[in-house]
């Protein structure tokens, strides 16, 4: 008899182990995220590109339109030797009657786990992380400097970046994409409630939206700080907002 449960424990011990082991393994098996975020050189993206600017008066932004494109010029090392990506960015009007003019220029890193990026204000983000799933959630802006008090950058800080409808569709300007994650990095107002221009507010919203075997279809950001005072009311000059959304590729 003590044999048998000797065997008996053994047995269950072992399909436990082999049950959790199949457990695991479903589980750990996530979209990589260059599915997402591919990088290679001569890929091209092409938006229509909304900046919000402050105005001469009044407690509307200045919404001005144009094209806009990134391309992935060439391959370097980063201080860290690792492979990176140069990411040229380009604005033209919304006709395309003038030249591509240059104004930035951006670097994208590849690893396992992460995608960083760095922007033309040397601010590195981690833009996406693994694991690739709803809900998964991580500090983006962790390697910038939002603690000082000269920092001009406090109102990134504490932003955590979390996954949404992944695998799921979205409408850009160029059409429906089937398959695309949703990164939502931040959805802030403060003091909470409707804008009123008779009151300080501090509004910070920030989202993006990646499409399988494209990259970054859509981008929305704000900024946005009223001050009442000194007087007259107006925006603080760091206020600015952008809106990117798709409309070609090659």
């Amino acid at each position: 008899m003590k044999r048998y449960f000797i065997l008996f424990f053994c047995f269950t011990s072992a399909c436990f182990l082999l049950l959790s082991c199949t457990k695991n393994s479903d589980t750990l098996s996530f979209p990589a995220l260059s599915d997402y975020y591919p990088l290679q050189t001569g890929h091209v993206l092409i938006y229509r590109l909304d900046s919000s600017l402050i105005p001469l008066y009044g407690s509307e932004l200045e919404v001005r339109s144009y094209h806009a494109k990134d391309s992935i010029a060439d391959t370097l090392r980063d201080n860290a030797g690792r492979l990176s990506y140069r990411i040229y960015h380009f604005v033209t009007d919304t006709l395309e009657s003038q030249p591509w003019i240059p104004v930035s220029t951006f670097i994208a890193t590849p690893q396992d786990q992460t995608i960083e990026f760095v922007d033309d204000n040397n601010l590195r983000f981690i833009k996406m992380k693994q694991p690739l799933r709803d809900y998964f959630s991580w500090p983006g802006n962790t390697y910038i400097d939002t603690k000082s008090s000269t920092s001009p950058f406090q109102y990134l800080d504490g932003w955590n970046y979390t996954y949404q409808n992944v695998g799921q569709p979205y409408t850009v300007e160029m059409g429906t994409l089937d398959n695309t994650v949703t990164v939502m990095q931040q959805d802030e107002t403060s003091p909470p409630g409707p804008f009123d221009p008779g009151s300080y507010q501090q509004r910070n919203y920030s989202i993006e939206v990646y499409a399988k075997g494209i990259g970054l279809v859509y981008k929305e950001f704000l900024h946005r700080t009223w001050q009442t005072t000194p007087e007259p009311a107006k925006f603080d000059n760091d206020t600015y907002g952008i809106k990117l959304s798709l409309i070609g590729y090659r």
